[in-house]
Parts: C-alpha cells; structure tokens; sequence
C-alpha cells in the first residue's frame, strides 16, 4: 500500500501587482526548509515554514499594510481543510489562503472583488493605483489607538450622541487617513490621526473621547 502524501495549496495576493500567486505544497518539501512563494513580478513573496513543533508558520505580504503579517497553524489543520484563510487584523481581507485548489481559486477570486470595493472606497480604482500607496496605518499605532479606545469605551469615557442612559456601540475603522472611531446608534464619529508614533503615544494620555 502506497501512502498518498500531504499536501495542500497555498496563496496569496501580491501588494506589488495584485497577482494571486498560488502553489502546492507537500508536507516532505516543508519538512526542515523554509519554503517561498514568489511573484513573477519579483516585488513579493510569502514564507511557509514547518517547525519542529508542529507548526506551520507563514509571513504573508498584505495588500493594505506596510508590513508583512506572521501567522502560525497547526501542521493538522494546514494539511486537512478543504479552504482555510488567515486575514489582515487590520482590515478582516483575507489575505492567505490554504487547502483544495478549486476552493483556494475560488476565495482569490471573492477576495479580488472586496479588494476592489475597499479600494475604490478609499478613492483608488485598481491595483495599479495601490503602487506606493499605504491604505493603512503602521501596525504598532493602530495597536496604540485600539488599546486607548477600548479602555475608554469601558471606563464609559466615550461620548457620542446617543440618549442619556443608552450605551453606544462602537466600532473602529482603519484607513490611511487614521482610525475613525464610530457609534453604530447614532451615527456620531471623530477621526483620530495616526500618522506617527508620537501621536499615538499622546493619545494615550487621552481622558475621554468626544464623537461628533
């Protein structure tokens, strides 16, 4: 009896071009090698590494933030779902995807048409318009100004203009313009910039939150 080996289909979208770059993948080739995925236009490529623990580990380029995103999954999983995706946290675009390679096509081409949507929101019309664009902010400052906003929100600090004795329910929104801040309610916002680091360190000296 001859045991069919493990494999699975890997993907991501290139932040250079916008190309879905797409390759399968065998649990012997991953075992001890540091495996890379790369574009044909040379601007990108992903890293799928297997540990010693078990563990599969991917650097992934993202469409939208200036950084790549690291990501760990178990061996078991990476090797038997039909479709498993891993998202920006930033954004929930699905940027990595995993598993059977219809169902890995499949969500490239549904996570092609949220890019294009997001991206025309954001005054862009293609991924040919993305080059050189940052549509989001660092990382390390959207942290910062998650983290300020969520004890304010719990300290009940944030005010928006929902009635007296009714809680508002906020979201959060990141751009390249900074992080919107929003009450679901009643429509009320404030726009926090997010443009440095210095900024978001004096927001955290921030005592309350005022959504006009």
């Amino acid at each position: 009896m001859v045991l069919e080996p493990k494999q699975t289909t890997v993907a991501y979208r290139c932040p250079h071009c916008g190309a879905g770059v797409m390759s399968a993948v065998g649990l012997f080739s991953l075992t001890g090698h540091m495996m890379k995925l790369k574009c044909s236009c040379g601007g990108s490529e992903m890293t799928v590494v297997y540990g010693k623990d078990g563990k599969v580990r991917f650097t992934v380029p993202c469409m939208l933030c200036p950084t790549p995103h690291n990501f760990s999954v178990s061996s078991s999983l990476f090797f038997s779902k039909d479709l498993f995706v891993l998202p920006c946290p930033y954004s929930d675009i699905n940027i990595c995807m995993m598993g059977e390679s219809n169902h890995v096509k499949a969500e490239l081409s549904r996570t092609e048409l949220e890019l294009l949507d997001f991206l025309e929101k954001s005054g862009l019309g293609s991924f040919d318009d993305l080059k050189g664009e940052q549509l989001l902010t660092d990382p390390q400052i959207t942290e910062i100004v998650t983290y300020v906003v969520k004890e304010l929100d719990a300290e009940g600090k944030i005010h928006c203009g929902c009635p007296e004795g009714v809680e508002g329910d906020y979201e959060l929104e990141f751009g390249r313009d900074g992080v919107r801040v929003s009450c679901k309610n009643c429509g009320a916002q404030k726009q926090i910039a997010a443009d440095s680091l210095i900024g978001a360190h004096e927001f955290l000296n921030a005592d309350s939150l005022e959504l006009e």
